[in-house]
């Protein structure tokens, strides 16, 4: 009972781990504590202070160990152990007498599961030292950690995909199209298993990434939505930060190419013809002309009008705002007889012009339109067309009133009666 009574000190000795697959040595950090006596306890003297404070090991054990034997994790020692079996070391807390045994005798610590430092990062125990025969605490409990030692056993995985970006068709070389982030469930903090870079696996001809950061920006800057308007990007992920051995995942990015305004309206043809009867009333509809367009959106919304001065007099063109197409219609009466043919220069022209792209030609284009007037068979027409005569009161039955004269207006030139 007298040796019970004595102040002890406590030395948590790490020794060399056994692990005969990782040959690796455990490793171990001091972290200072004070004890964790209870009132009542040997170790406390009178007023209730603690004789002294207590230094302990951290403790390591290497993850994902697949040895036969137990795994040894360390010892913990009193230096008033004499070895001769007086004290008994026991343990408390997560995974005691399951996951961790301990020898009573020497105080050495076994783990006899497989851990996995991704599904707990460590444990917390107490160590206790008894008096084998009567059971009573020599020391006070104090509390220690066994840390689970990460190995590169996880691949970096990216979370948040699939990923779509987009970016503008003809935009320079290096501009950011997206970011991608991949994420790795080994100990950012131990080595290299954590630390991630990145490299594109396909697409490289067209975009890069930043082997940090994870941007993906264009390669080139020639990309033209009309040619491929969408990219499978395959990015990778490595960690280790890239070196051999290192694992690796993968997920694949769809780029889409906007499209901006490059491309100038064009008329399929240099020339239609149309025809219309001479008595058309104004603002009858003559016929339609669109110009195409390989762009999208608002880029191939148009505005059409008429160049030449003959036709600004006898046609208006309007565009139609859902087809995008020009309508051609009578503004001034149609005389077969005064001229057959009109024709009509209609140019097309974007109603929006992208200033940046300018130097790439003129954004608009011109076509003729001929437009033949059909001849109908009119009424004769009097000449002069006054229908005033005068007469005497006395003239005889028979007399000339006058003469009136009628006129067939069409280019057959009919007789008239």
């Amino acid at each position: 009972m007298a040796k019970g009574l004595q102040a002890f000190s406590w030395t948590m000795l790490l020794l060399f781990c056994a692990i005969q697959e990782l040959g690796a040595w455990a490793m171990h950090t001091p972290v200072e504590g004070p004890g964790l006596g209870q009132p009542g306890d040997p170790a406390l003297l009178a007023g209730g202070r603690v004789k002294r404070g207590w230094v302990w090991n951290q403790f390591f054990v290497v993850e994902e160990y697949t040895g036969t034997e137990p795994l040894y994790v360390g010892k913990i020692h009193s230096d008033s152990d004499e070895g001769d079996g007086s004290i008994k070391y026991t343990i408390s807390g997560e995974g005691a007498g399951t996951i961790f045994l301990i020898d009573e005798i020497t105080g050495d610590i076994h783990a006899t599961e497989r851990l996995d430092r991704e599904q707990k990062t460590f444990y917390t125990l107490r160590a206790q030292a008894r008096d084998r025969q009567t059971d009573q605490l020599l020391e006070p409990e104090s509390e220690f950690i066994i840390k689970v030692q990460d190995i590169n056993d996880s691949e970096p995985r990216f979370l948040e995909g699939p990923y779509i970006g987009s970016v503008a068709e003809l935009s320079p070389i290096g501009t950011s199209v997206m970011q991608v982030m991949a994420s790795d469930a080994d100990d950012p903090t131990y080595g290299s298993s954590a630390r991630v870079v990145y490299s594109v696996l396909e697409g490289e001809q067209h975009f890069t990434v930043d082997s940090k950061t994870g941007v993906i920006r264009t390669a080139v800057a020639d990309l033209d939505r009309e040619t491929q308007d969408r990219y499978e990007v395959v990015i990778r992920a490595t960690d280790m930060a890239g070196q051999l051995g290192g694992l690796s995942g993968s997920t694949t990015v769809t780029i889409v190419v906007t499209d901006v305004n490059d491309n100038p309206p064009r008329f399929p043809q240099k020339m239609y013809q149309f025809s219309i009867v001479e008595t058309a009333p104004v603002g009858t509809a003559i016929g339609r002309v669109k110009a195409e367009d390989s762009d999208v959106g608002e880029n191939t919304d148009m505005t059409y009008q008429v160049k030449d001065e003959e036709g600004v007099e006898m046609f208006k063109v309007t565009t139609d705002s859902n087809t995008q197409e020009a309508v051609i219609t009578v503004q001034k009466p149609l005389d077969y007889e005064s001229k057959k043919v009109h024709t009509v220069v209609v140019e097309a022209l974007n109603k929006f012009v992208d200033p940046r792209f300018v130097d790439l030609g003129t954004f608009r284009d011109q076509t003729i339109v001929r437009v033949s007037v059909l001849d109908v068979d009119e009424p004769p027409e009097f000449h002069p067309p006054s229908n005033l005569m005068e007469v005497q009161e006395d003239a005889h039955v028979g007399s000339v009133v006058g003469v009136v004269t009628a006129l067939d207006p069409d280019t057959a030139n009919h007789p008239v009666r």
